[in-house]
């Protein structure tokens, strides 16, 4: 039962010390590039990357390549040495983290009672689509949208109205006049915000987030949130939280949170479901209760107070900069690649790339991406029919591994255009 220890003091003075320094020499540098083979990993596994890994881009899987914070390795260290796994309670700890974590950093003000645990962020839509809809109500998207949210609608059996983003200018846009058309639709009931926005990288303004919510309130939509993405935050843009606008909007919303993305613990995390509305919350607590969702994971909680302290926040910082880095390198490099562009993300550590111009059918932009560029993401069809001509790129990784996949797709655009 050994791990390495990691103290965290240490880290938080060189931390601090190498501010604006992008290659930390702490043990956590993320310019360290790490063998993903050795685990279980699901970004470098067959059933994603096919047989023949060697020099493959592995960028399709949303986590990162970074080992996670100290703080967080330390934290689990201390549990493991514990020697006992058997059934906890919730920390008295954790819910005190979340709260600071959204006060501190969102300004967003949530009272204990209002929080409940769950496995994960798609577990929470799964329930809401579950029991706040009936089968054959509908459900609005906004594509290009995570496909989980289509799979989730399936499944429930729920019917999927859509309400696609504007492209203009390089940016995207909701649009509202077209919300509002879909949620007057009586089949109307829930409206799925992915906030910040997965795969498009927007970061919702305050004032998009009041129109929707208004729009919703009017036609009595309940916002289902997603907010997974929401730490990670890219060149001064700021996340607003959908129910820190008001007391009506957050009675009208149910938040999906977790720092299983911020903090690259996906494996090791649970999230939350935020919900003020007492009978809402009583109906989910309900259901939760009948399907046995209300067992704690002692690494998961330990984990995620860890993440929430001012040691993880000092190490998300530092992350983020070394992302934006990573965002500003590949729009550098991409100026004098023919054929394609990117969306410059506002959020998220996913590039939504624009291979339009390189006039391939779908079929042959991923056998172009995987067999020539040797690069496994995620076809913008996925997405919704939105998303054609687009990929989904992960760039947490290493500066290192991100240009030899630049030069990779080079490469491969300089034989496509011959």
């Amino acid at each position: 039962l050994t791990l390495r220890m990691i103290h965290t003091d240490a880290y938080i003075s060189a931390a601090a010390s190498l501010e604006g320094n992008e290659s930390l020499s702490h043990p956590n540098s993320f310019d360290e590039e790490v063998d993903r083979t050795v685990s279980s990993a699901l970004k470098v596994h067959p059933m994603i990357v096919g047989e023949d890994s060697c020099g493959v881009f592995t960028a399709s899987i949303a986590d990162m390549d970074f080992k996670v914070a100290p703080v967080i390795v330390k934290a689990l260290q201390d549990r493991l040495d514990h020697c006992i796994f058997g059934y906890e309670a919730v920390p008295k700890d954790l819910y005190p983290a979340v709260i600071n974590w959204m006060q501190r950093r969102y300004n967003w003000h949530i009272s204990q009672p209002h929080i409940l645990r769950a496995p994960n962020v798609l577990n929470t839509l799964s329930t809401a689509a579950a029991i706040f809809a009936n089968p054959g109500d509908g459900v609005i998207i906004q594509p290009p949208v995570f496909f989980d949210f289509y799979d989730i609608l399936q499944e429930n059996r729920r019917e999927i109205i859509l309400n696609p983003l504007i492209l203009r200018d390089g940016k995207y846009y909701m649009d509202l006049i077209d919300l509002e058309s879909k949620a007057r639709q009586p089949a109307a009931k829930i409206l799925f915000l992915c906030s910040p926005h997965n795969p498009t990288g927007r970061v919702w303004t305050r004032e998009e987030l009041i129109a929707v919510g208004d729009i919703c309130l009017r036609h009595g939509v309940i916002v289902v949130a997603d907010e997974i993405h929401s730490d990670i935050t890219l060149f001064g843009h700021k996340h607003t939280p959908f129910a820190s606008l008001g007391n009506e909007y957050a009675s009208n919303c149910i938040s999906c949170v977790s720092p299983a993305k911020s903090f690259n613990i996906a494996s090791c995390c649970q999230s939350f479901a935020i919900i003020s509305d007492d009978t809402r919350r009583a109906t989910f607590r309900a259901e939760n209760s009948r399907l046995n969702v209300n067992k704690n994971n002692a690494f998961a909680s330990a984990a995620m107070v860890a993440a929430y302290s001012a040691a993880g926040e000092d190490w998300l910082a530092s992350a983020i900069k070394y992302i934006e880095k990573n965002v500003e390198y590949l729009e550098q490099e991409l100026e004098s690649m023919p054929g394609v562009a990117m969306i410059r993300p506002e959020g998220t550590f996913l590039v939504w790339m624009d291979f339009r111009s390189l006039n391939l059918t779908p079929t042959q932009q991923s056998s172009f991406l995987r067999d020539e560029a040797k690069w496994v993401v995620n076809r913008g069809e996925a997405f919704g029919d939105e998303g054609r001509g687009f990929a989904r790129v992960n760039i947490a990784c290493s500066r290192v591994k991100l240009r030899r996949a630049v030069h990779a797709l080079r490469e491969a655009v300089m034989v496509l255009s011959k």
